[in-house]
């Protein structure tokens, strides 16, 4: 087990809906919008190895190597500007990237090569499928920067979790206290479900709980 999973481990237990509710009421983003997992049942957690495209110039840059230089447990987390017209991920990636142990890959754009993805069941997240490559038309502007995700920025070391319901990215810094969060509610709403479940209604068993509160800014 690589030291970027090590360190996350508690967040394994977490789904991202507990961690958005936990993000809510800290004010903070991460909920990437549009983003979705190839396949159902996939569960990702890591930290991003940011990379980030623009449109290729004249003569056109590569679309990178990349992988080469990244470490078990990171996600690679690619910013191609939503593109839906052309790939920055395939088949190769996909093999090589499971093999070496890396978590998981997001896509701010589409994938292609899909088979191998859901064959080795290796967790990819983006706004969905599309053959065409991205050779000739986009080309890799920056590895290690910052980039723009579903309406949010992330940074190099930033937590990614995905699971069937998307994914969110939580800042470096803000990890231990969104993760303390994310399990206090999970544990509230867990009372919630067990208190209903034993013959409660669902306004008592919510309104002991605090269940409207869970999400909402601390003041």
């Amino acid at each position: 087990m690589s030291t970027d999973q090590r360190d996350h481990a508690p967040a394994t237990g977490l789904s991202t809906a507990a961690l958005s509710d936990a993000l809510d009421r800290l004010g903070r983003p991460g909920a990437l919008l549009g983003i979705a997992p190839l396949q159902p049942g996939t569960r990702m957690v890591g930290t991003a190895f940011t990379v980030r495209y623009v449109p290729a110039g004249s003569p056109p840059g590569t679309v990178g190597d990349y992988l080469d230089a990244m470490a078990p447990g990171q996600v690679a987390v690619l910013d191609n500007a939503g593109r839906l017209d052309c790939t920055v991920w395939g088949d190769i990636l996909t093999a090589v990237a499971d093999r070496r142990g890396i978590a998981g890959t997001v896509v701010d754009g589409v994938c292609r090569d899909t088979r191998r993805a859901r064959d080795l069941g290796y967790p990819m997240f983006t706004r969905g499928a599309f053959m065409r490559t991205g050779k000739d038309r986009v080309e890799v502007a920056e590895v290690g920067g910052p980039v723009s995700v579903g309406g949010v920025l992330i940074r190099p070391g930033d937590l990614l979790v995905g699971d069937g319901d998307g994914v969110v990215a939580i800042a470096a810094e803000a990890v231990d206290e969104v993760l303390r969060v994310a399990r206090e509610i999970t544990e509230r709403e867990g009372r919630i479900l067990d208190d209903a479940l034993a013959g409660a209604t669902i306004a008592e068993a919510r309104g002991r709980h605090g269940y409207h509160q869970l999400q909402r800014a601390e003041p």
